[in-house]
């Protein structure tokens, strides 16, 4: 087993009887006389081994050992495939949990915000219906109601643009992220040549994870610029973000990214995030695009922010 973590390949043992040792020792007091291994090894990482050993006294076969790795195989594929249910189960648990607190923060602004003000408005005009006033207070009243429905509109406008940015279907990916590299407080420079136009689905997920990455440069990277990198081509469309913050960022453990990581794995892409200490972080992500014509015009916008 320590051979086989020390160098990652299988290994052997024909003799029991050479070795010293104290494990050596109770091998050959059990009555073993010689062993193979072979690692599990799951996208080149040393998940674990199995080792065999025999009581014969001849050492294993060549053949044992081949049927040992081949079983190993088996064991990786197996052992990678639960740990990829058990990611997707986890993750579609954190997608529910985040649509479900989407959805409450919504009522919550309808409730507290459009919904108080209706409520208001009526009362205004119950009162006006109860008691019709003169002209000139008649005219006072629709003002302030006729300021008040302005604000109710405001309002909503506002939580739709949480639901889905309008300045997606107004202007598209580029315009959207622009805007985005402008409200950044990180200063962001932004290269942008993507071909219009894209499905909804690829522009939505490549301004929300922008989005989501600019937010925890912000939070946690304490970086001074953010380096954005958007290209198509007639099948993907690739995202690069870097920043020049302290790095050491881990999905899952305060730093966000995980977010990210599920609202790509929902269009069934993965996203590769680099990130060693004190040398910044690098998101990249491939989405994949369907063209709805032949010939799409090119847009190029660029964002630039001083440091």
């Amino acid at each position: 087993m320590a051979r086989v973590a020390r160098t990652g390949r299988s290994t052997r043992i024909d003799d029991y009887r050479g070795l010293g040792g104290e494990v050596a020792r109770i091998a050959r007091d059990t009555g073993f006389e010689s062993a193979i291994g072979a690692p599990i090894t799951i996208e080149g990482r040393l998940w674990g081994a199995i080792i065999a050993l025999s009581t014969a006294p001849e050492p294993i076969s060549e053949q044992s050992e081949l049927r040992l790795n081949r079983f190993t195989d088996l064991v990786a594929t197996a052992v990678a495939n639960a740990e990829s249910q058990s990611e997707l189960a986890a993750s579609r648990r954190r997608i529910v949990a985040a649509s479900d607190e989407a959805r409450r923060k919504i009522e919550r602004d309808l409730h507290d915000g459009v919904q108080q003000q209706l409520v208001s408005l009526m009362l205004k005009l119950d009162a006006m219906e109860a008691e019709l006033p003169d002209a000139d207070a008649l005219e006072e009243q629709l003002v302030r109601i006729r300021r008040d429905v302005g604000s109710i509109l405001e309002g909503l406008v506002e939580i739709a643009r949480g639901i889905h940015p309008a300045i997606l279907s107004d202007g598209g990916l580029a315009t959207a992220l622009a805007a985005l590299a402008r409200r950044s407080p990180i200063p962001v420079q932004l290269d942008a040549r993507i071909d219009d136009p894209l499905p909804d689905e690829v522009e939505v997920a490549a301004y929300y994870v922008v989005s989501e990455a600019l937010t925890n440069v912000a939070k946690y990277a304490l970086a001074s610029t953010v380096q954005i990198e958007v290209t198509t081509d007639d099948r993907a469309l690739t995202l690069v973000i870097r920043d020049d913050g302290i790095g050491g960022a881990e999905p899952g453990k305060g730093s966000g990214l995980v977010g990210l990581q599920d609202r790509v794995a929902a269009l069934g892409r993965t996203i590769t995030i680099q990130s060693p200490p004190r040398q910044g972080t690098c998101v990249r992500t491939t989405l994949p695009i369907e063209r709805s014509r032949a010939d799409p015009s090119q847009r190029t916008t660029t964002e630039t922010r001083p440091s």
